[in-house]
């Protein structure tokens, strides 16, 4: 099993810092939330291209992501390796990612996924069941992060991202276990454990959304 390297997520972090702060305004609500320590899944929604980044610039510790496999390629491909990012095959059981993810955690580290699988509306309607899968294989507390207002406007000279300085929200929400005590692993409690979590992570949208005014 290989583990993504934490010092190469403490230089993507500087980096995030770096840019996110640069370009734009980030306005990050309720971080003391994330435990300060110890294993944390970040469950990020996910509308925009730099949802990431900013969640990387953002977040108070270093942040490991589960990141598609069509985005490692060429330098981008190495310079994601470098910063500690997990390469994953969507479109199967690619048991090494889910070997590094777990690395990740088993070491203490902040696991960050996209549950939806993929970028959407942002709004948690469709979760895969692999945020369950290692919140109850590692026992690692999820955390809830809102990224809000990285889809409102265009920029003007990159139409693919906001406009330079606009405000982006992000808002991380209180710290939960995915399981119900019990410990176990089954697929019905993968099921259970699924529709729990998209409860709380649509929950915390809808106050984070109340929260910013967005």
């Amino acid at each position: 099993m290989t583990v993504p390297s934490a010092k190469g997520a403490a230089v993507g972090r500087r980096i995030g810092i770096g840019l996110m702060y640069g370009f734009w305004k980030p306005r990050v609500l309720g971080a003391w939330r994330m435990p300060a320590s110890g294993p944390v899944i970040l469950a990020v929604n996910h509308a925009h291209n730099i949802d990431g980044p900013m969640l990387m610039g953002t977040a108070p510790r270093p942040v490991h992501f589960l990141i598609k496999k069509e985005a490692f390629v060429g330098p981008l491909g190495s310079f994601l390796e470098g910063i500690g990012q997990v390469e994953v095959d969507r479109e199967s059981t690619d048991r090494k990612a889910i070997g590094s993810a777990l690395g990740v955690l088993e070491q203490g580290g902040v696991l960050g996924i996209f549950p939806e699988g993929t970028r959407g509306d942002g709004d948690f309607a469709s979760l895969r069941a692999g945020l369950a899968y290692f919140a109850l294989r590692s026992g690692a507390p999820i955390v809830p992060v809102a990224v809000l207002g990285s889809t409102e406007r265009r920029g003007r000279l990159v139409k693919a991202l906001p406009p330079l300085r606009a405000r982006v929200d992000v808002v991380f929400g209180d710290a939960f276990d995915a399981g119900d005590g019990s410990g176990r692993r089954t697929r019905k409690a993968l099921d259970e454990a699924t529709l729990r979590i998209q409860g709380k992570l649509t929950d915390h949208l809808e106050n984070a959304r109340r929260l910013t005014g967005r």
